[in-house]
């Protein structure tokens, strides 16, 4: 399992070299499952209520 929040159009930001990219994603997707999860973050959820539990103490 392979989590990142980083699309694909993105990983070569962080590689540096997009034909090692292309191989690369080419080989972790093949006869993968992608599954795509858009949504609120639970780590920056819980951030803001213990910064609004600072700001109240």
């Amino acid at each position: 399992m392979i989590t990142t929040n980083l699309s694909f159009e993105r990983w070569g930001e962080i590689f540096q070299d997009p034909v090692m990219t292309a191989a690369m994603t080419d080989r972790l997707t093949h006869q993968s499952y992608i599954i795509n999860m858009n949504g609120n973050s639970y780590r920056m959820k819980e951030t803001k209520e213990w910064l609004q539990k600072q700001q109240l103490a």
